[in-house]
């Protein structure tokens, strides 16, 4: 099921917590908005599950409007909030039969539906006890069943994996990794390697507005216009190689990393590559590694919402 948002707007008196953005998402696609803390992320996400009125612009799932016709779109949603709010007094299994009759779920189909979800997001150990008594990696797990036992088209994900160990933040990825390929899901998050590993595709939000869209290959390619070479380069003097690197007419900077390893920083659209290879004949220095550096998602990030 698709998502299409247009022109999306959320104001709280004067303040625009999300500024007239537009983007959409594709069946089978797994989409996460990455933005700092009050970037716009949960406000946006709100707003998809028809929990707040978008102040402007439009926003529809599957063709349906969440303004005019919430209870429809709703059917199709399932939504993990930040804060995962369950009933702790409640045995894992008693919640989710609850869960089941607040969907609307056929009696006849509840029993096939709970233990669907046990299997699919791993509880089998676990389901005997009381929500009070799982680990925040397991109480995550009735959270994203909760929000699957109706068969949602559409999994919306809000900071999955706060507060988890490295360990549950691994479970939880491939989990919904799984899911996703079954529906369309949204996730938020400022955490950059947990975007980066699940998702198909980001959004970075900052202040309110989309401030990037694309893959992270495609982010990487749009964020750096400027080729970064890591180089080896060995007998000869360390001083004389970083001087002559450095006179090279397309370069900018160069980093010395290690005794005869350095770093190149080229102008924009220029590329130094044959330059190097030549530079190192000429001189009878050997050249032992030339690697393009990829940019880092870390310094996108960085550099699309530190200002």
């Amino acid at each position: 099921m698709n998502i299409i948002v247009k022109n999306f707007t959320r104001k709280y008196g004067t303040q625009r917590a999300v500024d007239n953005i537009s983007f959409d998402v594709k069946p089978g696609e797994i989409l996460g908005l990455l933005g700092p803390n009050g970037a716009g992320k949960t406000t946006t996400m709100r707003a998809l599950v028809s929990y707040l009125a978008p102040s402007g612009g439009s926003v529809k799932v599957g063709g349906v409007s969440v303004l005019d016709f919430p209870e429809d779109v709703k059917k199709h949603i399932g939504y993990l909030p930040e804060n995962n709010p369950l009933y702790e007094d409640m045995g894992v299994l008693d919640y989710l039969y609850f869960v089941a009759r607040l969907q609307a779920i056929p009696s006849s189909q509840i029993k096939s539906r709970i233990l669907e979800m046990v299997d699919t997001c791993g509880l089998e150990g676990e389901k005997h006890k009381k929500i009070s008594e799982l680990s925040k990696g397991y109480r995550q797990r009735v959270g994203l069943a909760q929000a699957l036992i109706h068969d949602p088209k559409v999994l919306i994900l809000d900071e999955p994996t706060t507060g988890l160990d490295p360990n549950q933040i691994v479970e939880i990825r491939t989990l919904i990794r799984k899911i996703g390929k079954e529906k369309t899901v949204i996730l938020s998050s400022h955490i950059l390697a947990e975007v980066e590993a699940t998702c198909d595709r980001i959004i970075i939000i900052n202040k309110g507005r989309i401030v990037a869209d694309g893959t992270p290959k495609q982010l990487r390619k749009q964020a750096t216009g400027r080729e970064v070479l890591r180089l080896t380069i060995e007998d000869g003097d360390r001083d004389d190689i970083y001087q002559a690197l450095k006179n090279l007419p397309q370069v900018e900077d160069v980093d010395l990393k290690h005794q005869h390893s350095f770093e190149l920083h080229c102008l924009p659209g220029t590329s130094v590559r044959r330059q190097v290879f030549e530079l190192c004949c000429n001189n009878g220095w050997t050249l032992t590694e030339l690697t393009p550096v990829e940019t880092k998602l870390e310094d996108i990030f960085r550099e699309l919402t530190l200002n």
